[in-house]
Order: structure tokens, then sequence, then C-alpha cells
């Protein structure tokens, strides 16, 4: 049986509810008396932040039903909540001890220790031979040839290279684990570190990011054993690391961002674990298929979703929510239309032509003439930089790496920008809105390179959280007049599948995290729309926001909120949960600052904040920048100072050291930052100055560089260095920490991919935070998402993909889920 949210109720309703409702809620809003009849937002002026706090109270007395946001929200009075309650049917009471969660696997500090230099000694091996085989390579391309046959050598030298680091992680999976098992490992075991190093090469491979969406990417799934029907399309970048447990039958479609990784870790271990998917299938965008999950022949999984642990969908339904629960919609929208096998395999054939003739003898070539020009260009102005044996000395050395950097870096910022802005517009002559398209033709590729520009995240992250978001993302073709500047118009993480056809209403403020989908796809058809986001709306943060939504204008879109795409067009509304219920669009504290929005306030304020945010813009791009050229620098040394017996292990000990350079450097900029920032302020108006540093601060996170340490016992260094108190042991395998200094992690914990900690919120111009803290042998799902002033008890779980309200408190060994969250 799957797990299913459940609150324990006793056998008869509780005579005095209301009035033992009523003494808990004023001792919690600190006043005498609540009348029965007050509804909690619109009269009493509470908000989720205080009725979490209510909850929590209830549920510790013991003597009264528990319940949860959701209640609260569909019953807003003292008099609506305890009748609901009381309608309900009794259910058999069941002892503490049946519900708490079994005992985490504990971990062993020694075998810590020992998976750390096991995991560092790999990645040393693992560069020592990438070094020695482009060292011969290179050497091969660049010896006695010119003209046409240099280019050639390139050529096959790239196209070779390409097809190894393919092939290595094949042979390392077979050889290594064979046939992937249902089973349970402990972390920081010997048996961990086998499925480590399996799931680092597999997902290390940048070559294969270039297959998703393609012919290709099916057949490396089959070859690393998973089984895969005909005709299925993958558009998910989350590379599942178990495969041989990973079954999809043929004419399925897999959205971008959906999560299916055959395994997850729990309480001290790795679990992993079949998902299986029957024919025709269909799994939403960013939606979570946790392990022991599976769904029958035309089943559909809408988008913003979760599948947990035992979760079957029959063949022919349709589910969603999360976690998944049956109904009507239709997230399979677009007709079918003929694509042959033809078709399919001349799209796979240059696709593969492309990545070995193309994209890989350019970037080789590309970075290798570069480099020379560089050297040529540092030899011209000043000869003393070499000996004469032709080795850099010291200062040429530094001077080469500052003039590389600068050119690579700001030379990318350049070309990128106008890619951006030019490269969509033209082709999206290309592509008629609402027309339906096969697969795998011209106007497939035209739509694929479209949507990799419109999701680049590098320019939100430079202009997110300013007033220079709004031109940039006018610049690459998003339609936002008339805009009512605020100065935070927009978040760092802002995507599109196609910009020219996505457009914000006025007054509308977005959160990071948004992801405006303006494609539909099919196993053989595709069709892209347009996509308004209404007027005065503010969308939270990873909001998914489909082609179709069925919002309109002045509508609160909460944390991972699933857009609903059918019934009324909600408006005037907030929207919250998976899937979505309404909540009151606004309450009575975000309006404290409402007289710094509008006049004079507003146009002092919004002046200095945009002085502050510039500043912030430069201190970005200089530190970025910074770490751009300390990596050059190690690089060029690798390459063009040591010779000599040792020189390919002296090249391969720099080429490791310059990405661990890279990660240390960016985290000391985020915690030397962290420790300047004055104190998150519990809140304030974004026109306050205090505000702007936590802007600064969320600029400059090092996240993006920690990725490579994902899984090893190094993550846990970097995140104390960053300023997070971190326990013990802790396993890291990518979780997202928005307020280091608010976020306490106690020892042994477990937070899995995608997972996300975040102590603030920022609401339609108000921003709140508050600290966060988990305690030993705490579980945190895939995508599950921790809100502010949150408490989770030793040994509690919250399941994939779920919510965690603000202010929620999680008894010990309890295990929570759901959006919102609550006891399962």
């Amino acid at each position: 049986m799957h797990p299913t949210l459940i609150e324990d109720r006793p056998s008869v309703a509780t005579p005095g509810a209301e009035s033992t409702f009523a003494e808990v809620l004023a001792d919690v809003l600190r006043i005498d008396r609540v009348s029965v009849d007050s509804h909690f937002f619109d009269e009493l002026g509470a908000d989720s932040l205080v009725m979490a706090h209510f909850c929590a109270r209830v549920r510790k007395r013991g003597d009264l039903p528990p319940v949860s946001m959701k209640d609260v929200y569909a019953h807003p009075t003292i008099r609506s909540l305890a009748a609901a309650i009381a309608d309900l049917a009794p259910m058999p009471a069941r002892p503490a001890a049946a519900r708490a969660l079994e005992l985490p696997t504990p971990t062993r500090a020694r075998e810590y220790v020992l998976c750390g230099g096991l995991q560092a000694l790999f990645y040393l091996a693992y560069a020592y031979l990438g070094v020695l085989a482009a060292t011969e390579g290179y050497a091969w391309v660049a010896g006695e040839s010119e003209g046409v046959e240099s280019y050639l050598r390139l050529v096959l030298f790239s196209g070779a290279a390409v097809l190894v680091v393919t092939a290595v992680p094949i042979a390392a999976k077979w050889l290594i684990i064979g046939r992937w098992k249902p089973q349970s490992i402990r972390i920081w075991s010997l048996a961990y570190v086998r499925f480590w190093i399996v799931k680092t090469l597999i997902r290390s491979n940048p070559g294969i990011y270039l297959l998703v969406g393609s012919p290709l990417y099916g057949l490396y799934l089959r070859a690393l054993g998973a089984k895969i029907g005909p005709g299925v399309v993958i558009l998910s970048r989350r590379i599942p690391a178990c495969t041989d447990l990973l079954t999809i039958g043929a004419g399925t479609v897999i959205r971008k961002e959906a999560t299916f990784l055959c395994y997850r870790a729990r309480a001290g271990r790795i679990e992993i674990g079949p998902v299986t998917i029957g024919r025709d299938g269909y799994v939403g965008e960013t939606t979570v298929l946790d392990i022991d999950t599976s769904m029958g022949d035309g089943a559909q999984v809408g988008h913003s979703s979760a599948l947990l642990s035992g979760q079957s969908v029959p063949a022919g339904e349709r589910w969603h929510g999360s976690p998944a629960q049956r109904t009507e919609t239709n997230y399979l929208r677009v007709p079918p239309i003929r694509c042959s096998r033809t078709r399919r395999t001349a799209y796979a054939v240059l696709t593969l032509i492309g990545i070995l003739f193309l994209w890989a003898p350019l970037l080789e070539g590309g970075l290798g003439l570069l480099l020379i020009g560089v050297s040529r260009l540092v030899e011209l102005l000043d000869p003393s930089v070499q000996y004469s044996t032709g080795v850099l000395t010291i200062r040429g050395l530094v001077v080469e790496a500052l003039i590389f950097s600068v050119v690579l870096f700001f030379g990318a910022i350049l070309v990128g920008l106008l890619a951006v802005g030019a490269v969509p517009r033209v082709l999206s002559v290309f592509i008629e809105p609402d027309a339906v398209y096969p697969l795998y033709g011209v106007r497939y590729g035209v739509h694929r390179v479209i949507s990799r520009l419109g999701r680049l995240e590098f320019f939100p992250l430079l202009f997110g959280d300013s007033s220079y978001i709004v031109r940039y993302l006018s610049w690459v073709g998003y339609h936002l007049s008339p805009v009512v500047q605020t100065g935070s118009n927009f978040g760092s993480e802002v995507l599109s599948s196609n910009p020219v056809l996505t457009s914000v209403g006025s007054g509308t403020m977005v959160a990071d995290g948004l992801s405006v989908v303006n494609d539909e796809v099919s196993s053989t058809s595709f069709r892209v729309s347009r996509v308004a986001i209404g007027r005065r709306n503010f969308v939270g943060n990873d909001v998914t926001y489909p082609p179709g939504a069925a919002t309109g204008e002045n509508c609160l879109l909460a944390i991972k909120v699933m857009v609903p795409i059918d019934g009324k067009v909600r408006e005037g509304v907030g929207l919250l949960g998976s899937p979505p219920f309404e909540i009151p669009r606004s309450v009575d504290r975000d309006s404290q600052f409402d007289h710094l929005r509008t006049g004079e306030a507003l146009r002092r304020g919004l002046a200095a904040k945009n002085r502050f945010n510039l500043g912030t813009i430069g201190i970005f791009l200089l530190t970025r920048w910074l770490g751009v050229f300390l990596v050059t620098i190690i690089d060029v040394a690798a390459v063009e100072r040591f010779y000599g017996v040792f020189a390919h292990t002296i090249m391969a000990a720099l080429f490791a050291l310059s990405a661990v350079a890279a990660a240390v450097y960016y985290a000391s900029v985020e915690g030397a930052f962290e420790a300047l920032t004055p104190p998150p302020p519990v809140i304030c108006s974004i026109y306050d100055r205090r505000f702007w540093w936590v802007e600064r601060v969320w600029k400059l996170h090092a996240f993006h560089f920690l990725h490579i340490f994902n899984g090893t016992p190094f993550k846990n260094v970097l995140w104390r260095l960053i300023g997070v108190r971190i326990g013990k042991r802790v396993y890291d395998d990518g979780v997202y920490i928005s307020e280091p200094t608010l976020t306490a992690i106690g020892d042994e914990c477990v937070l899995n991919e995608r997972s996300k900690i975040q102590c603030e919120s920022q609401e339609d111009g108000t921003f709140k935070s508050g600290p966060s803290t988990l305690g030993a042998g705490c579980t945190i799902g895939v995508g599950a998402f921790v809100h502010y002033g949150v408490t989770m008890g030793d040994g509690s779980a919250l399941a994939a993909d779920s919510f965690l309200m603000k202010g929620e408190h999680v008894p010990p060994r309890a295990q929570w889920g759901g959006n919102p969250a609550r006891e399962m």
C-alpha cells in the first residue's frame, strides 16, 4: 500500500472543541478571547505562520483532533473548523509507537573518513587518465600536420573523445555493479562507494545532455540496462542512476525536469527500487517518481506532482497532486501526428554527426586557438615572459591567465547576450504558434535551440532581483509592457521554453524558480503556444506555469503550487498546494509597508535600491571573474609549465586542484559576505537596506559550484565554510540552502537531490525570514521544500516533492508529506 495522508481522529469529537480551539488560538494571537465566528485572516489578522503555530499547539495537546493548514484554509472560523472535524468519519486511534518511523541506519566515523579518501583517490585517478588521453591526443593532432589534415585529426580526436567519455560510464556500470537490484546500502560503506562512482560517472558526461530529447537518449539508457520501448520521448535532464530498474513502455513522454532516479537516500541508507511506466504514458513537468512506483498503459501524472513510494496509477487513469490522486484533467493535449521510423533515425544520425563533427571540434579547437592566440599576444607585448626554453615564467603565467580569463569570461557574456536576444527572434519565424508539427524535424530542432537559450541560467542570475532584469527579459523577447517597476519584479531564476511567446502582466512580481512552459509534446508531435501570466499577480518560488493555465489577474501563486489548467479562471484569490486550493490573496501583515510602494517614498526607495543593486552586480561579475582567473592560472600552469618524468601526474593533480579551488573560493566568497551582512530581518520592506544585503548574498551563492561534491564528506566542509551549522556525517545529494546562517542541520541527516531549505520569503514587496532547524537523523526527500521557521524533530522524514510550510513543527520520528505537508 502506498503512504496515505492521514489525521488520526478520536472516536468521538471533543464536545468542547470550539471553546478549546478558541482558547488555543487566543493564546497564539496573544489576545484575551477569540470569537468562534471571526475569520482567521480577514478579521483576526492571522497569517499562515500564525496558523501553523496554532496547528502545532493543537497537535501537542492530545485532547483535540489534529488539524492541518489545508483544514484551516478550508474552514477559516473556529465554528466551521470544529464542525468540519466533528463531521469526519471516526477513525480508531493508534498508539504513537505505531506511527513512528523506524530508527535511522547508523553511520560510522571510520567508514565516513575512508569513503572520503576513496572518493578523492577516484577523482585523482580519473583526472590522471583524462590527462593522459588528452595529452597523447593533442600531441597526435598537433604533430606534423597542417591545413585540412590538421582539421581532420581534430575532428577524429574530438569525436573519439566523446565516444570514449560516453562509453566509460557504461563499461564502469557493468564492471563495478553488473545489474542493479532492489536493495538498501548503508551510506559511507564500501558498497556505497561503488554506487557513488557509477552514479558520478553517469552524471558527469556532458555529452549526454546533448542527447536528451533525441532518440539517441533512449539507446544510451538501454546500454546502461534500462528497458526503454520504441518511440519514447524523454526531455528531462535528471539522468537516472540505477537504470536496470527503470522500465518505460513504448510511446511514453517524460517532460522537462521530471525526476525518476530509481534510488533515494533515507535515514542513513541508499534505497534502490524500480520505476515502471507502461505504454503511452505521460509524466508532467517537474514531477517526481519515487522508487517502487508504477504507471499502467495510457496513464498520466500531471505537472508539479509526485508518486510516492508504493503508489501505482492504474492503466488509462489520470492522476495529479503531491502525493498524486485521481483527476479528470487531461494533460496530454496535443494531437498525435505521423512520425515515421525513418524520420527518427535520420534525426538521431544527424544529432550524432553534429556532436562528433561540429560541437566537439568547435569546443576543443576554439579553446585551443584562444589559448594559442593569447600566448602569442602575451609574447608579442612582453617577450621577457618566457625563458629561452619556451616555458612560461611565473610572470608570464599570470599575465597569460589574466588575459585568457578576461577574454573568455567577458567575451562569453557579450556573445551570450547577443545570442539570447537575436537567435530566438530570428528562429521564431519558422514556428507558428498553436500549429502541430511532427517531432524530429527542422522545426523541432529550431524549437530545441530556442528552448535552450530561453532556459539559460547565468543572465537571470546576473540581472535578477534588480530593476535591470526587466530590461534583460524584454531584450530576450518577453512581453512585459507596461512595466510597474519595483526593483524586484523578478528573481534570479526565470526560465521559458520560448521567450518570444511569453508575457507577464503589469504589476506582477515573480520570485525565484519560475519555469514558463510554452510547449506541449506527445510521442510523435509538438506545438508551442503563447503563455500569459495575468496582471497584479504574485508568483512564489518553484512554480511551473503551463500553457492554458486557468489563472487570471490579482492571484497569489504560492510556493510549489500546481497551476491549474482546467475549471474556472481564478482571479483575486491565492492558490496553494498540489492539487491547488484557494487561500486569501493577502493578509494584513503584508500590507504594513504599502506606504513605501507609491509616490515619493517609492521614487526614493527605488533609486537607492537601484544604486545598491548595481554595486551587487559589479561584485558578482568581479568575484565570478576572479574565480575563472584562479581556475585558469592553475590550468595554464598544468598545460604549459611542468615537463619531465612526472608531467602527467602533476598535470592531473593541477586539473583536479582547479575544480576544488573553484569550489573553495566561491564558498569562501559567500561565507565572507554572510559574515559581513547584517542578520536577515524577521520582516521588512524590499526598500529596507537590510533586504538589499540579503539579495547580494543570494546572487553570490556558491551552490552551482558544489555539485561535484554531492554525496561526499567534502560537501559538509564547504557548507560550514559558507556558514551553515551542520552536524556530523550529513549526507547531501544536492540540497539548496538559501540562508546559511539561519539553517541548522543535525548529525547524520539525509538531504536528497533537488531538496531545498529556504529560511525566507518575499511576497508582494514584503520580506520575511526565520531560522529552520533539522534534528539529528532527519530525511528531506527528493525535490522537497522546507520553509522558514520550521522545526523537524530527531529522526523525522519529509517525503519527496513535499512542501513543509513556514512555522510547522514535525514531531520526532514522524513521517510527513504532501503539498502542503502533514502527517502521513
